[in-house]
C-alpha cells in the first residue's frame, strides 16, 4: 500500500452519519461528541461551520468541510444565528431527544426558502498509524467544488434521497470514498503545503521507494538494498529522498516501524514485546526498544501499559 492509503486503515465510517438532516432557518447544531475527525457537506442553502477557537467557514453546497477534533463545533445557518444550539453527538438517538442520527430526523423545512440538507460523518481514529494523517491536517480543511470529490457528492445526494435495504452500509463507504478524495483535493490543490512524504509519492525513484517501505516495513532494509529495488545508486536515492520527503530513508523507516509497533502493543495484548519487535523488523528484542524508547519517548512496555501516546 502506498503511503497515503496507510494512514487511511483505521479510519471507516460504521454507522457515523449523523443525519442528512433538513433544515430551515434559523437552526444551529452544537456537535460536542469530540470526535477526532469529521466530515460535513450541505445539499441546497449554505450553512457555517464555527468551530471552536476558530472563526466560522462558510459551507456552501458541493463543498465539503472537514474538522479535526476534539474540540467541538457549531453548525449554524448563519454566525450570529438567533437559533438556541442543540448539543449533538454520537450518542444522540433522536430529534426529540436533540440528535440528529436518524437520518429521517430533522424534516421540518416544509419547502421553505433556505432550508438545506446537513450531511455529517464522523471519524474515530484508532491507533497511531492514522494520527500521523490527522497530524497532516489543520483544524478546518475546506475542499470547493470542481475536484474529484464531486462525482461522490453527486452520490451520496441520490442515496440520501431513497430508503432502501443497506442503505446506511453504502452511506458509511460514500463518506470514507469522500473523506479520502477530500483530502486528496485539499493536498494536491496550487499552494498546499502537503507533508513531504506526500508529494515525494509522484517522484519516480522515491515514489517507489515509499511503496517498498510501506509493502515490506519488516524487510531487512538498506540504503543499499533499497537504491537496488529502486533501480538507482546509493547516493541517488539518499539524496532525492531526504528532499522530498525530509528524513534519510533508513530515519523514515524507524520512525513508521515504531509507529507500526506502537498499534500492535494495543491491538495484539498477548504478543511478546519480542514478537512486535520481529513483526516490525527487528531480532533483537534490545534494539527494538532502545529504538522505540527514542522515537516514542517510553519503552514498549510503559506505552503498553498506560497507553501513552507520545508523539514522535
Amino acid at each position: 500500500m502506498d503511503a497515503f492509503g496507510d494512514l487511511f486503515r483505521g479510519m471507516r465510517a460504521r454507522g457515523s452519519l449523523f443525519g442528512s438532516s433538513t433544515l430551515s432557518p434559523p437552526w444551529a447544531l452544537h456537535f460536542v461528541d469530540g470526535a477526532p475527525l469529521t466530515l460535513c457537506t450541505v445539499l441546497g442553502a449554505p450553512g457555517w461551520i464555527v468551530p471552536e477557537g476558530h472563526p466560522p467557514e462558510q459551507l456552501r453546497p458541493g463543498e465539503t468541510i472537514i474538522v479535526r477534533g476534539p474540540a467541538p463545533f457549531t453548525f449554524v445557518d448563519a454566525p450570529g444565528t438567533r437559533a438556541v444550539p442543540i448539543a449533538c453527538g454520537e450518542h444522540c438517538a433522536t430529534p426529540e431527544q436533540g440528535g440528529t442520527r436518524h437520518r429521517r430526523g430533522w424534516t421540518d423545512s416544509g419547502g421553505s426558502a433556505g432550508a438545506t440538507t446537513f450531511i455529517v460523518g464522523a471519524y474515530p481514529v484508532c491507533g497511531e498509524i492514522s494520527r500521523r494523517l490527522l497530524d497532516a491536517l489543520p483544524v478546518v480543511l475546506r475542499v470547493g467544488c470542481g475536484g474529484e470529490a464531486d462525482p461522490v457528492l453527486d452520490h451520496l445526494a441520490a442515496e440520501v434521497a431513497t430508503d432502501t435495504p443497506g442503505q446506511q452500509v453504502v452511506l458509511d463507504r460514500l463518506l470514507d470514498w469522500l473523506l479520502v478524495c477530500s483530502v486528496r483535493d485539499y493536498f494536491d490543490r496550487p499552494g498546499s503545503e502537503p507533508p513531504g512524504w506526500y508529494a515525494a509519492q509522484r517522484d519516480p525513484v522515491v515514489g517507489g521507494a515509499l511503496r517498498l517501505l510501506h509493502d515490506e516495513p519488516a524487510a531487512p532494509w538498506t540504503v543499499g538494498s533499497l537504491a537496488d529495488r529502486a533501480g538507482v545508486s546509493r547516493s541517488t536515492l539518499a539524496k532525492r529522498f531526504a528532499d522530498l520527503v525530509g528524513e534519510p530513508p533508513l530515519t523514515y523507516l524507524t520512525v513508521w516501524r515504531m509507529t507500526l509497533a506502537a498499534d500492535l502493543l494495543t491491538e495484539r495484548e498477548s504478543a511478546t514485546v519480542a514478537e512486535i519487535a520481529r513483526a516490525v523488523g527487528y531480532s533483537d528484542p534490545f534494539a527494538f526498544s532502545v529504538a522505540f524508547k527514542r522515537i516514542r519517548g517510553v519503552s514498549p512496555s510503559e506505552f503498553r501499559r498506560t497507553g501513552a501516546l507520545v508523539r514522535a
